[in-house]
């Protein structure tokens, strides 16, 4: 498996982690969501990350779906979640995935960092943890963990860590941080990395026309991001924005928060891709007025789609 590096580019599916309706892990349902997503076109796969789970898995667990993962994905780049409270587990989950042939890891901050200097240091402690030669991705999601990083806070910790390759940019809103960066790079007082948006691709196309190499998320229809990224890639940028229109009340849907693991997963199994969408305690539970609004916005994006492809 080759070492994720500052070419990435393009559509990073967060993977759900499959359960099965007792809560225990769904061992054989693992390739069936993998092939589902291979079939799809996905670039990459993000396993253990926020959405996929991650707090709710043992590190026998964690380490299974790595190794599956990797031996599945038909040497697609593998990112691995390894945010942890210290620095002691979070090497104790990278070295092992990269030993077993992850392509890089991501690395969100803990919520008590409060200066800048704090966030460049505790990313600098991180790169050592996980292996000064592994590649690391920064999660820049400040909805869930509190901390704000400004742009000239990400070029410093890119200048003084060498193993980072690339930002997750989830801040809200994303769209001057993207242009900020990029700017930045062209001015040379940073490296160029790979920049993915995420935010359940709320803002794809605006992020892409903004210098986004792509994204990373688990909405449930990956190959709309496909269609979308391969669409503005050869820059007819209005079918880019046509398609995503398409999709965009089930982005939003999906988004919700709290909810937004178990519409991802209730998708997921209608379109085939888990066997159960049990969403593992502590965890939601859609009601019926919640499935009636799903089943609502799928058949109204697909009769959609029908025209919108009839008339193209």
């Amino acid at each position: 498996m080759a070492l994720l590096d500052v070419t990435a580019r393009g559509i990073f599916v967060i993977m759900a982690t499959p359960f099965l309706n007792d809560g225990a892990l769904d061992r054989d349902g693992i390739d069936q969501l993998i092939d589902f997503y291979l079939e799809r076109g996905v670039t990459g796969l993000t396993v253990l990350g926020m959405m996929g789970e991650a707090s709710k898995l043992s590190r026998e667990e964690s380490l299974y779906i790595v190794e599956r993962v990797v031996n599945r994905a038909s040497g697609l780049p593998i990112i691995v979640g390894v945010t942890a409270p210290g620095l002691a587990p979070m090497g104790e989950l990278a070295r092992p995935s990269m030993d077993l042939g992850a392509s890089g890891v991501m690395i969100a901050p803990p919520s008590t960092l409060q200066t800048d200097d704090e966030i460049v240091g505790y990313y600098a402690n991180a790169a050592q943890a996980v292996g000064s030669d592994t590649p690391f991705v920064i999660q820049d999601y400040p909805y869930s963990t509190g901390v704000r990083f400004a742009p000239k806070v990400i070029t410093r910790i890119i200048q003084e860590c060498p193993a980072c390759v690339m930002l997750k940019n989830e801040d809200w809103p994303s769209l001057a941080k993207f242009t900020a960066l990029r700017e930045a790079s062209d001015r040379g007082e940073a490296r160029r990395i790979s920049i993915l948006g995420g935010n359940g691709a709320l803002n794809f196309p605006d992020e892409l026309m903004r210098g986004s190499d792509g994204v990373m998320t688990g909405f449930s229809y990956p190959d709309m991001l496909v269609e979308v990224y391969g669409a503005h890639a050869v820059g007819d940028f209005e079918l880019a924005y046509d398609i995503f229109d398409l999709y965009l009340p089930l982005v939003r849907y999906e988004l919700q928060p709290g909810l937004g693991m178990a519409i991802r997963k209730y998708i997921l199994k209608k379109r085939g891709a888990l066997r159960c969408d049990h969403v593992r305690s502590p965890g939601p539970k859609l009601s019926s007025e919640d499935i009636a609004d799903i089943e609502r916005l799928i058949e109204r994006m697909e009769r959609k789609r029908a025209s919108f492809l009839k008339a193209s």
